[in-house]
């Protein structure tokens, strides 16, 4: 990658690759809100996906650093917000963000797409970065340097890494550190034990963190290099479900806010483990509906057969529909699309209560892999009265919306 010079001023040392060795001290002194994240400029709102390059003035052309923004009150700072914020990144607020793009030796255009990507907000040239938000700059800008990424690939990096830790972030504040930070004692309030709570549990989470995401590189690295050839590893095929609660709409009229939350916990958390122990991998949970996707039908009919008998055991929960499909996918950011997905949707929409169905696709991989027969006379003439996992039923054909006429088959276990 070609470093961008813009807004570097004159005469500051550039170091290796063409980068800025100044730290950038000494331009603007106000203070980002409360809240506030990276993010360069003037351009969409907070949380809005990236819709082009912030418009931003060339800087350099103007022969020298931006200015603050004149006449404005910047907010009172609360210090013990300060304190944690400081805590948990590991330094204090020293870069507005044309500076810490200087400092990583890239452009502000370019240090606002990452950050954006990443989710965080644009906060005009407010001194809220902290040395840690230079490196990350440098990494990426440094892997799109050495040829190990375009520069297309690390903002997609920036993105899904940016998207995961966020929900991760909301989910443990909102759940975990809030019950934990009830006030031990009368008298004391939430923010006085917040601080010594943060310092003691954060090196934990952090090497939790890091420790499950190997973990899992591991797993799916795993799953791509057993692959057969090149095109296979390209143009896999995989089994892909959603799993629905009937009736939820009415459920959400009857039941409080808590016990409903409660009820999408419990059936997220059925899901997941149940899924993750027979080897399938949870793409998404939608609250009353979760995608879920494997390697082979097998191992998708299992899993689904499993959630249906375990629901229907639990009085406490609605009754369950699956439908899923086999063919190609397509993979983005951890998420799946195309017509695959999409008719496994539909199927599920015209599932009847506690049953599964399949497409034609799905039924015939059962049968090639000799999880269930081709047909009633040929389990008939089985040598073993269990040599067949599955039972398939064709059903009438059907409308699906979008994707014309189907043949769905209802899955059952063999008795």
């Amino acid at each position: 990658m070609t470093v961008d010079d813009t807004g570097s001023g004159t005469g500051t040392p550039r170091g290796p690759h063409g980068r800025d060795t100044g730290g950038g001290a000494g331009a603007s002194d106000s203070a980002a809100p409360d809240g506030a994240a990276p993010g360069g400029g003037r351009g969409p709102a907070s949380g809005a996906p990236e819709r082009g390059l912030p418009d931003l003035p060339d800087r350099s052309e103007r022969g020298g650093e931006p200015q603050e923004d004149g006449g404005q009150t910047e907010p009172r700072q609360d210090p013990l917000a300060l304190r944690i914020e400081g805590l948990i990144l590991g330094a204090e607020r020293r870069y507005t963000p044309f500076q810490a793009a200087r400092a990583a030796g890239v452009s502000m255009e370019l240090a606002s797409r990452f950050w954006r990507a990443m989710g965080f907000a644009d906060i005009g040239q407010a001194k809220a970065l902290t040395e840690a938000d230079v490196l990350a700059l440098r990494r990426l800008a440094g892997l799109v340097e050495a040829g190990l990424l375009s520069e297309a690939m690390a903002v997609q990096v920036a993105r899904s890494t940016g998207q995961t830790t966020a929900r991760l972030a909301e989910w443990q504040i909102d759940s975990f550190l809030e019950g934990l930070t009830e006030p031990p004692e009368p008298g004391m309030t939430r923010t006085e034990v917040t601080y010594p709570l943060i310092e003691l549990l954060l090196p934990e989470l952090e090497e939790f963190l890091v420790y499950v995401w190997r973990r899992q590189l591991a797993a799916s690295t795993g799953r791509v290099i057993q692959v057969a050839d090149d095109e296979e590893m390209v143009d896999r095929r995989f089994a892909v479900a959603f799993a629905d609660l009937v009736g939820f709409t009415r459920l959400t009229r009857r039941m409080e806010e808590e016990e409903l939350g409660e009820l999408v916990e419990a059936f997220e958390t059925t899901a997941a483990d149940l899924v993750a122990a027979r080897g399938g991998r949870l793409v998404k949970t939608l609250g009353d509906e979760v995608l879920f996707a494997a390697d082979d039908a097998g191992t998708a009919a299992e899993i689904a057969l499993l959630l249906i008998e375990t629901m229907a055991n639990d009085g406490s929960m609605p009754e369950l529909r699956v439908g899923m499909t086999f063919g190609t996918i397509t993979t983005r950011m951890g998420d799946v699309f195309g017509t695959t997905v999409n008719l496994a949707s539909r199927l599920t929409s015209i599932a009847p209560k506690n049953a599964i169905l399949v497409d034609s696709a799905f039924a015939a991989e059962l049968v090639r892999t000799g999880e269930a027969p081709a047909s009633e006379a040929e389990a008939a003439a089985a040598e073993e009265p269990g040599e067949y996992r599955f039972a398939l039923q064709p059903m009438h054909q059907r409308p699906v919306r979008g994707l014309g006429a189907v043949e769905p088959w209802l899955l059952t276990r063999r008795d």
